[in-house]
């Protein structure tokens, strides 16, 4: 196998076969925490991050610990990049120290700017564009619960609410890699960016998957398989919730929206969640509600992308499955 350098900076930079491949390794590591060690030694993996985090940091930290590795974790406030250093320069810095770089940050470029000067795996951790981890691991927490991840093209998937941030433009690209029925619904001036509609939709048409935007929150869960939601809120902008909150009510997931989807549509909320907001108490703790076995999935699912990304960096089969 020749090495080939990869990065996971947004979620189309996995083939449908591709993610196949990390979404089983994933339920592998489910299954078995130590299932392989890429980074025994330990080899450094530095993960960096500008935004506070707690699923994040701790999957991360946990995750390259259990791979063998070192998780050499780097706060904004304990860097030169907080200060003004180019990213290109810390890029270079750690590309001579550590086997991979982590990042959750705020924009999408910087990302882009650290794997172009990176000779390791930079896996995009969350920023404002995008979140393709937390989909790896909503997308195994779904192949879980419905007997595998060939099973994916078979779902309707609905995310509901600020229909213009990460989260939902890493549905429409993540859903439509997978070959899923992903509806997107929130209000108007909380709409997807075209560009990424129309990469989904491209995307969608050759894995047979389909891509529909709506205003229409009781539209986009009419039958689906599983509901997402996040807070309506983003860091940085609680002191106007209030006025920031008010275009979302009606895209609330509550029992009354639940009922449109399938009787055994899966519940799910990347975190952390506001109880009487973006959704009710009733339905994050009744019995749909399945958010603690994808935040869990954080973890297997980022050691399977670390993984998998490892494996084709070094041209080493053994570690893509």
């Amino acid at each position: 196998m020749t090495p080939e350098l990869r990065h996971m900076l947004r979620d189309d930079d996995l083939s449908h076969e591709e993610q196949k491949q990390v979404l089983e390794l994933a339920i592998k590591f489910h299954e078995n925490r130590f299932y392989k060690q890429p980074f025994a030694g330990p080899q450094a993996v530095a993960v960096l991050f500008d935004k506070p985090s707690t699923r994040t940091r701790s999957s991360f930290s946990i995750g390259v610990a259990e791979l063998g590795g070192y998780p050499l974790v780097i706060d904004k406030s304990g860097s030169q990049l907080g200060r003004g250093e180019p990213v290109a320069d810390t890029a270079r810095v750690l590309d001579r120290m550590a086997y991979g770089v982590v990042w959750r940050t705020f924009g999408q470029d910087r990302v882009e700017e650290m794997a172009k000067y990176s000779t390791h795996p930079v896996v995009n951790a969350l920023t404002d564009d995008f979140h393709p981890c937390q989909i790896l691991a909503d997308f195994q927490t779904i192949a879980e619960h419905r007997g595998g991840v060939d099973n994916l093209k078979n779902q309707t998937i609905a995310y509901l609410g600020d229909a213009a941030n990460n989260m939902a433009n890493s549905y429409l690209l993540g859903g439509a890699v997978a070959g899923m029925d992903v509806r997107v619904a929130g209000p108007y001036g909380y709409l997807p960016r075209p560009d990424i509609v129309a990469d989904a939709k491209r995307i969608a048409a050759e894995t047979g998957g389909s891509i529909t935007v709506t205003t229409d929150a009781k539209a986009a869960v009419e039958g689906a398989d599983c509901i997402f939601t996040d807070t309506w809120v983003s860091m940085g902008e609680e002191a106007e919730y209030a006025i920031r909150s008010k275009p979302f009510w009606d895209y609330q997931v509550n029992p009354e929206l639940m009922a449109l989807a399938k009787p055994d549509a899966l519940f799910q909320h990347c975190l952390p969640a506001y109880r009487g907001k973006e959704v009710t108490a009733e339905v994050i703790d009744g019995p749909q509600s399945v958010v603690w076995d994808e935040a869990e999935n954080r973890l297997h699912a980022q050691k399977a992308l670390l993984t998998w990304l490892t494996g084709k960096a070094r041209g080493d089969e053994s570690l893509l499955a």
